[in-house]
């Protein structure tokens, strides 16, 4: 999967979401690890999973997962021949109790999670390892019962403490008027009694440490030295004793290795399921159906991060038509449906449950890409079209029957007609190659191709019809309009700004010849249209669909019909004639000539063509103000104008103006 359209469509936030309810450190590095699968059998194994472990979570259980704190750098260890602590080993002991009591657990559950129960089968509480830890350790410290030689050996020690003491008693009376008090204490291992700093040579001795002040040095009288040393010598014993049991215990451990990796797998797993089924409680996920199709239908579907007030949503890809349009104004929703769309393809296909309602279905993508925000970029140094091109060429580089394509905003960024241009290429290359694709516009040049188009449908995100409000709705099968000056005016626009643009738009229609269906001047070319129509603007919607241009003798249209009929006019400099080679408009540059060649102006292109092969669609006087109309307005470029001015009022040495060729058309 495309790591940016992954980003894109906030499949990270979920993600993170989703590590918030792991307990253990591997069970957290699987959720890490989560990525959309392209594996039928693997998708269809973890939505299992996750709609188990749901049921469970449902009807109240509470299941006995483990944290692990403290096992995976001790079962890491393992095999490497390290001696392991009493701390340590005791709590192995208490996960080996919860790994059997998430066994029983598991084994209880066999009707309710038949699949993930049985993963419960696998794991191993070793008794004999639990039964001897827990005999030789308890509260973390060895107990004399963890061998007969570490109970004599403690034995022996306390005889000599005994012996210690009683003799430190009679020595309390005997230097009673250098002591700082009647006390036998303990420091740094030996036994040793607070003699006052000024009286320290009235007792023999060592000293071993002194008080705070440096008042009192507790020394340990000559007197007992022996009987210290002998203490010193068995508790040297305890101490190789320990680490006798201790190694023993250790090398039971590792005969278990296998065991408890498996035990700490499974516990992982476990831990991983259950998040996945504890986030999809958080949104009321459901497992979706997985059809052997590209295929997409959301029934009720919401963005999971949301909550739970967002509308819910119905869409289809896949069935009647391979590619959606969504139209409707800015803040209306059409974004958030590109990435609903995307975001809960992508975590069916990491196993998870999606906040949909029955019915909601989904095949397996190979890709799932998407194009949605700007995507500029300062470090990079990508305007917003740059950003659509380099998305573009991305997924235009790996789309193909088996890809889910999202485009938000198509023909955004730059001018208008060109980037309409590309933008029905673009979706005529995926419609070709069989791609699902769900895409975003304001232009009704790219409705008209959906409304034309097969495979290809409109749908548009619904207003309230008076007060404005989105209704975050979608409707399949209409193309939506963009209420640019309602939306205006409720954010406060004044109102005579509004007005003014609206005035314009009436006038620029009246005045360029404008398709009302297409918001454009008639002189650029309608995208979509079919080779045959050309659009009446005189004309209704309806007929427009199928009328094509008046024929004439003039216009090639030869026949009994064609010469019952006038006989057009020559065409004149300025005419928008229709050019059937092209199947588009332009400008007439020069009329016919003798050889009934006409020169046209297409974009910045002067095209010879054949008088036959044109026909008037919008006369000259139509479509500029009066009789001395500056044309080369219309034909000359800005730079050429200026050259051209300034040669009409002196003589500029050197000074040249070149003009681009024209071009003969077959």
């Amino acid at each position: 999967m495309n790591e940016h359209s992954l980003k894109r469509l906030e499949y990270d936030k979920i993600k993170v979401k989703l590590l918030e309810f792991t307990l253990s450190a591997s069970g957290r590095a699987l959720a890490e690890a989560l990525s959309p699968s392209t594996n039928d059998a693997q998708v269809k194994a973890w939505l299992n999973e996750t709609e188990e472990a749901a049921r469970l979570l449902a009807a109240g259980a509470s299941v006995p997962l483990s944290s692990m704190d403290g096992m995976e750098p001790f079962i890491a260890l393992l095999g490497k021949g390290k001696i392991y602590s009493e701390q340590e080993l005791q709590a192995l002991s208490a996960w080996l109790s919860a790994v059997a009591q998430m066994k029983r657990y598991m084994d209880s559950k066999r009707f309710i999670a038949p699949t993930i129960s049985g993963y419960g089968d696998s794991m191993q509480d070793c008794p004999q390892l639990r039964t001897e830890i827990d005999r030789a350790i308890r509260h973390g410290v060895l107990t004399d019962g963890a061998s007969s030689s570490l109970a004599h050996i403690r034995r022996q020690i306390a005889v000599a403490e005994d012996r210690i003491e009683r003799r430190l008693n009679g020595l309390l009376s005997k230097y009673k008027s250098a002591l700082q008090e009647q006390l036998v204490s303990k420091r740094n291992g030996h036994f040793v009694i607070p003699v006052k700093r000024d009286y320290r040579k009235q007792v023999p001795g060592t000293v071993w440490d002194q008080s705070a002040s440096g008042q009192t040095l507790f020394v340990e009288p000559v007197d007992v030295g022996e009987l210290q040393g002998e203490w010193q010598l068995w508790k040297a014993e305890e101490e190789r004793e320990r680490t006798i049991i201790l190694a023993g215990l250790s090398e039971l451990a590792e005969q278990h290795e296998q065991q408890l990796r498996w035990n700490m797998e499974a516990m992982a797993s476990f831990d991983f399921i259950f998040a996945r089924a504890k986030l999809a409680l958080t949104y009321d996920g459901i497992a979706v159906k997985l059809a052997d199709r590209p295929y997409v239908k959301l029934a009720g579907a919401k963005h999971p991060l949301l909550g739970t007030g967002c509308v819910p949503l119905h869409a289809e890809l896949g069935g009647e038509w391979n590619q959606l349009i969504i139209t409707g104004p800015n803040t209306g929703g059409k974004t958030v449906t590109l990435k609903t769309i995307g975001l809960l393809a992508l975590m069916v296909q990491s196993g998870l449950l999606v906040p949909a309602g029955e019915g909601t279905t989904f095949g397996i993508f190979q890709h799932i890409m998407a194009d949605v925000g700007d995507g500029q970029s300062i470090e990079q140094s990508l305007s917003t079209f740059s950003a659509h091109m380099a998305s573009l060429k991305d997924i235009l580089g790996a789309a193909n029957g088996r890809s889910l394509v999202l485009l938000d905003e198509l023909a955004a960024g730059t001018d208008p007609g060109e980037g309409i241009a590309l933008s029905i290429a673009v979706l005529e290359e995926l419609l070709e190659r069989g791609t699902l694709t769900a895409a975003t516009t304001h232009f009704n040049e790219i409705k008209r191709f959906a409304s034309r188009t097969e495979g290809c449908i409109n749908a548009r995100m619904t207003f309230h019809p008076e007060t404005l409000e989105p209704l975050y709705q979608l409707e399949i099968g209409e193309a939506g309009d963009s209420f640019a000056f309602a939306i205006a005016r409720r954010f406060g626009l004044p109102e005579r700004l509004v007005r003014r643009a609206e005035e314009k738009v009436a006038s620029y229609r009246n005045w360029g010849g404008e398709d009302s269906n297409n918001n454009r001047p008639a002189n650029i070319q309608s995208l979509g249209e079919p080779a045959a129509e050309v659009p009446d603007k005189g004309q209704s919607a309806a007929a427009k669909k199928t009328r094509r241009p008046a024929a004439s003798k003039e216009s090639g249209a030869a026949g009994s019909e064609g010469a019952s009929k006038p006989a057009q006019r020559p065409f004149q400099v300025g005419d928008c004639v229709w050019i059937y080679p092209l199947r588009r408009t332009g400008i007439v540059y020069r009329p016919a000539n003798e050889r009934g060649e006409v020169i046209v102006q297409v974009e910045k292109r002067k095209l010879t063509f054949n008088r036959k092969r044109l026909s008037l669609y919008i006369a000259s006087k139509e479509l500029y103000p009066g009789d001395d109309y500056d044309m080369d307005i219309v034909f000359e470029s800005k730079e050429n104008r200026k050259l051209r001015n300034l040669m009409g009022r002196k003589y500029v040495p050197g000074l040249t103006i070149v003009s681009p060729p024209e071009e003969q058309q077959d």
